[in-house]
């Protein structure tokens, strides 16, 4: 299930994005879940692409009828330049649990690598002639010229989707592994992640559907 939900996924996002699912997994005591009071989280010291994040996300829970709020409206200030103590998040789920929260959905990169992809390929000669000659020639190029390859930056994100209901004692319902591809823009790197997110969270039947009637205000 798992592979036919990253498969769908590849399938329904265009190529042209800049994320990539590249694992889903989903409680399996959980078949589906409509949350009614959401808490949207994105932990990241880039204070513009957090909340462009958490607004565009809150609108898509708004979309669908479910009560949405970011961390910037939640949390006090000191929340955003402080670390928090396990007590201090234990007070803070408590907090929301009091104050009818059952959804925490929280976002964070948890790593970054960078890549090189070489724009010529080198495979195509005949291995029996070649000499070291013709082979530093033929391959120099790939160092010490610009336009043989493209340098660029991975970094590895996680969203997980955790129920805080008080029968439910903060149960992780879905996590996802996804891929940030070279971001260039925040605004079109936002909008691909919380399309990726959306579209994997409604296969999962994990969000509420959208409303016809929004959708057609929208389109």
């Amino acid at each position: 299930m798992k592979k036919l939900i990253i498969l769908l996924l590849t399938a329904l996002v265009s190529s042209c994005t800049s994320t990539q699912l590249t694992d889903s997994w989903k409680n399996p005591e959980t078949e589906s879940y409509a949350p009614s009071k959401v808490l949207i989280v994105g932990l990241t010291s880039k204070i513009e692409a957090k909340e462009k994040f958490e607004n565009k996300l809150k609108e898509e829970f708004l979309m669908r009828g479910t009560d949405a709020y970011t961390s910037f409206e939640v949390f006090p200030k000191s929340f955003k330049t402080e670390k928090l103590t396990e007590n201090e998040l234990d007070s803070l789920e408590q907090q929301l649990s009091q104050d009818g929260f059952d959804t925490i959905i929280f976002s964070k990169v948890v790593g970054s690598e960078d890549k090189i992809v070489y724009t010529k390929n080198f495979d195509v000669y005949d291995e029996t002639f070649i000499k070291f000659k013709e082979d530093y020639l033929r391959y120099q190029d790939s160092f010490y010229n610009p336009e043989y390859y493209e340098e660029y930056t991975v970094y590895h994100a996680e969203t997980s989707v955790f129920c805080i209901c008080p029968t439910k004692n903060s149960e992780l319902l879905w996590k996802g592994s996804i891929n940030i591809v070279d971001p260039q823009s925040i605004d079109k790197t936002v909008n691909d992640y919380i399309n990726l997110i959306i579209e994997t969270l409604e296969i999962e039947q994990l969000i509420n559907p959208i409303a016809l009637n929004t959708k057609k205000e929208t389109s």
